[in-house]
């Protein structure tokens, strides 16, 4: 089961169906749900993203037994984190199987495309707004733009490693507005699957998501089990997210995780 739909497929499988590309996304919520894993709650939850591009993006909620809930990712999050990873500039409507929690709000608020946003319900489709009124946001500490707003933030690292520069890219990428901790992650699993994760901070600061959950979300999206995780690189600026990877790795995999600094070229 494929996590990205390109736009000429969904489009395509619509008007098999016999309906529009929103409708489409709500009967295919259940398939996103099949990648949760809630060893935890229990409770699946799918997401599905619409890039600016059209296409479309699955995601689901994974948690990791043993560990702080707070590293929890969220099915909108990893759905919203897959857009990001895939080179999307926003988001313009995302559908999901429950009401977002007021976390997951908070998080969409940080999108450069946030004012634009539709949230897709089973009871009926709301403006970000609606669910989220009167709220705080990258405006209310001096940042203009947002999440997925493209950047490049000329770190460079002295290594010709092909992982570690993996994550140089996710590092480069990454949205820091706030702490300037630009980070990035890279894994290789043992049949060679390669996956990135770029940190994707928040106004709110407990919302973020760090480096290391994008990259497991995106392999959990291919269907990869995180125990085959052979190698892992953090490639960062400070010691913020060292801590924090360290244990969320340790919970999944006997991988050891490789530290690489960056510094900034500009």
């Amino acid at each position: 089961m494929n996590a990205i739909i390109p736009a000429a497929e969904a489009q395509r499988l619509a008007q098999e169906q016999g309906i529009d590309v929103p409708q489409l996304m709500t009967t295919l919520l259940p398939r996103a749900a099949e990648f949760a894993r809630p060893p935890v709650s229990n409770f699946k939850v799918g997401a599905i993203s619409r890039g600016l591009s059209g296409n479309l993006y699955l995601g689901a909620n994974v948690e990791f037994a043993g560990e702080a809930l707070s590293f929890t990712v969220h099915a909108e999050q990893s759905s919203v984190g897959g857009a990001f990873m895939n080179g999307e500039t926003g988001i313009d409507l995302i559908a999901v199987t429950a009401a977002p929690c007021g976390y997951c709000r908070q998080f969409l608020n940080e999108l450069a495309t946030a004012d634009k946003l539709t949230i897709q319900l089973p009871n009926g489709s709301f403006s970000l707004g609606d669910l989220l009124p009167n709220a705080f946001g990258p405006r209310d500490l001096g940042v203009d733009g947002g999440l997925m707003q493209r950047d490049e933030h000329g770190l460079t690292i002295e290594t010709d490693d092909k992982l570690a520069n993996e994550a140089l890219c996710a590092a480069n990428m990454s949205y820091a507005p706030y702490s300037k901790s630009y980070a990035g992650v890279a894994l290789r699993t043992t049949d060679g699957t390669v996956v990135t994760g770029a940190y994707a901070e928040n106004a709110a600061f407990n919302p973020s998501m760090s480096p290391l959950e994008v990259a497991l979300s995106q392999l959990n999206l291919r269907g990869v089990a995180f125990e085959t995780i052979a190698d892992a690189i953090l490639v960062h600026v400070d010691d913020m997210h060292t801590s924090a990877t360290r244990a969320v790795l340790s919970a999944v995999t006997d991988a050891p995780l490789r530290l690489i600094s960056a510094r900034n070229s500009r």
